[in-house]
């Protein structure tokens, strides 16, 4: 990313678009006008042509459309710099050749500092901060607010960063996980963990630690279900066996080894 603003605007997508000022939301335009601040957001500080947020904006263009894509900029830009001169140039959404480019400071979107959190709790848990790790994981899945841009998840355009970031959800909840585990909060753990491999049957991960929770909890039949579970969603849905990790667990389970507890 380069850039930043000097402006304090934070910015949200994980659920609708917003944006928020020292002065409350910021308001914003139609659902075009949103769309190219997402568009932008997404491109990270990176510029958007012209003629991509066009294509991106309109199925089938008409001919004014690069002119309205002008008016949009020029509007989001009154709303995001709403103290900024006339003729004086923009700090936040510039003109940058052949397009526009959104200058957002590292730390004012959500999705951001998400990713950072995410990022951080793998490095904590592999030095045994698991403490520390459970407070950044809870604190950035607080962030969300509904899905990952919310009103765009039918735009191609936003479906690959949509799912990035979906994906990156579930492995901050199962990372959580990981930490009330090492903590030995087993039984919190396997509560959260039936609500997030039922929403997500397809990740093994889910199904190993959910198995494992329930194991530490004192509820082994339990734990040798969830793995069965696993493996009949697996074979049904994807038509694949279950991966070592979980062949292995039921395994340890079955033997009751000790490095499981």
């Amino acid at each position: 990313m380069t850039g930043a603003a000097t402006d304090r605007v934070a910015f949200g997508v994980l659920g609708p678009v917003r944006a928020v000022d020292a002065g409350g939301p910021v308001p914003l335009k139609g659902p075009r006008q949103r769309a190219v601040l997402a568009r932008l957001l997404i491109a990270r500080g990176r510029v958007v042509p012209v003629e991509r947020l066009v294509g991106d904006l309109w199925a089938e263009p008409a001919d004014g459309a690069v002119a309205a894509i002008r008016t949009f900029v020029a509007d989001l830009r009154r709303a995001l710099e709403p103290d900024r001169r006339p003729r004086q140039p923009a700090r936040m959404l510039v003109t940058a050749p052949p397009g526009y480019a959104l200058r957002a400071a590292p730390d004012s979107v959500d999705a951001w500092r998400f990713e950072d959190a995410v990022a951080a709790s793998g490095r904590l848990l592999a030095a045994g901060q698991a403490g520390t790790a459970l407070d950044r994981l809870t604190d950035a899945l607080a962030l969300w607010r509904g899905p990952a841009y919310a009103e765009f998840a039918g735009e191609g355009w936003a479906r690959a960063e949509i799912n990035r970031l979906d994906e990156l959800r579930a492995l901050a909840v199962e990372r959580r996980a990981e930490s009330l585990l090492a903590l030995g909060r087993a039984a919190e753990a396997a509560t959260e963990l039936r609500t997030h491999a039922e929403a997500h049957p397809l990740r093994e991960d889910a199904w190993v630690l959910l198995a494992l929770a329930r194991y530490r909890s004192g509820r082994q039949g339990e734990a040798l279900a969830a793995l069965r579970q696993a493996r009949d969603t697996l074979v049904t849905e994807l038509g694949v066996d279950p991966g070592p990790r979980l062949r292995q667990l039921e395994a340890d389970i079955l033997a009751q080894a000790p490095h499981l507890n």
